[in-house]
């Protein structure tokens, strides 16, 4: 049987329906009521149940997950990336109120393994089933010659609803509110080409090597392979409470670019640092790297994955609230009056520590 001159050029459309075939049952299963077309449609279908909503309003943001898919490569794990994607962007767009309805992925790669991207978009579809939200499509996409092989591109989409009355836009911060940050799982997926660089290059470590002088017994790929979480379920039973100010999802830009994109002109937030626990990660990374404390805040989370800005009155009631929901909360800081933008405050420098970096200003 002669070669199909597509799959000679490096195209295996075979190969893509085997993969296809293989997350259909993953993909139906995060299917929605609001689902109104079938796998394989030109496009999806959803009808939102809009019960109870004065002015409905749809929410929508596109996000990746970086350079960690590199990591997933030398690990030959892809099975957590899609998750990361998924809860990144639901994270996204709860900060405004909004709740999930559906997403969509793409997935880019240079020579396309049905094995692999079963993986990938069964990570998708895991991350969907677990925010109620479902899997409305995507598209995947081989190309030889633009991607290498084992390169692996991830992208998604999704699509929210918030009753605009409802919408959380910062409009209610004022000087004296709470910070509560609510802790990350690691990096989550910012920052890793400087991490690559340090644990693989500068350090010279493997993925399934330990970081020399840890304390951590995590491999190296462990450490960088740590989920995104997805904040929807501890502040969800909040986004109707009007003691809730604002929200900030901590991704690229640290808490240092991403907390005043919610607080009014003429307000700054003032931050404590060492107020909640800074995984031992962003220790290593800066002791390994050399990277000054500024620089960290502003490339990496720092622990903090989510900022809550709130009614300093409601803190009694919210704190014990969202630690029951698996989301443990630290005051980390305040709003004032006056400035702009973060400003740090550090206590006193620690000897004889790596930690003394990170608390050196």
């Amino acid at each position: 049987m002669t070669e199909s001159a597509y799959r000679a050029a490096g195209v295996d459309i075979d190969a893509q329906d085997e993969a296809l075939a293989r997350i259909k049952k993953r993909v139906r299963s995060t299917f929605t009521p609001g689902v109104l077309s079938e796998l394989g449609s030109f496009g999806g279908l959803f009808r939102p149940d809009l019960t109870g909503l004065e002015e409905p309003v749809l929410v929508a943001s596109a996000d990746g997950v970086g350079t960690k898919l590199m990591v997933a490569r030398l690990a030959g794990d892809y099975s957590t990336v899609g998750r990361d994607l998924v809860n990144h962007c639901v994270n996204d767009i709860l900060v405004q109120g909004a709740r999930p309805l559906f997403f969509l992925d793409y997935v880019g790669a240079g020579v396309l393994d049905p094995a692999e991207m079963e993986q990938l978009i069964g990570g998708v579809a895991t991350g969907c089933e677990a925010n109620g939200c479902a899997l409305l499509g995507g598209e995947t996409a081989e190309m030889p010659g633009f991607y290498q092989p084992g390169d692996y591109e991830l992208a998604g989409f999704i699509v929210g609803l918030v009753d605009r009355p409802r919408v959380i836009d910062g409009s209610r911060v004022r000087a004296g509110d709470l910070i509560l940050g609510l802790p990350s799982a690691g990096l989550h997926t910012n920052g890793y080409s400087l991490a690559r660089k340090v644990f693989f290059d500068v350090l010279g470590l493997g993925v399934g090597d330990r970081v020399p002088g840890a304390q951590t017994r995590e491999t190296v790929g462990e450490l960088l392979l740590a989920p995104h979480l997805s904040y929807l379920a501890a502040v969800e039973p909040w986004l109707a409470d009007e003691r809730l100010h604002a929200l900030a999802h901590v991704t690229g830009g640290g808490l240092t670019d991403n907390v005043p994109r919610v607080l009014p002109k003429r307000t700054r937030a003032e931050i404590k640092v060492g107020a909640w626990e800074i995984p031992e990660v962003f220790y290593l990374l800066q002791e390994h790297g050399k990277v000054e404390t500024e620089e960290m805040l502003r490339v990496f989370n720092m622990g903090i994955g989510m900022v809550l800005v709130i009614d300093p009155a409601a803190a009694g009631e919210m704190m014990p609230a969202l630690a029951a929901a698996g989301s443990k909360p630290a005051p980390i800081g305040t709003v004032q009056e006056g400035g702009t933008g973060v400003v740090y405050d550090f206590p006193p420098p620690a000897t004889g520590a790596v930690e003394a970096d990170l608390f050196d200003d």
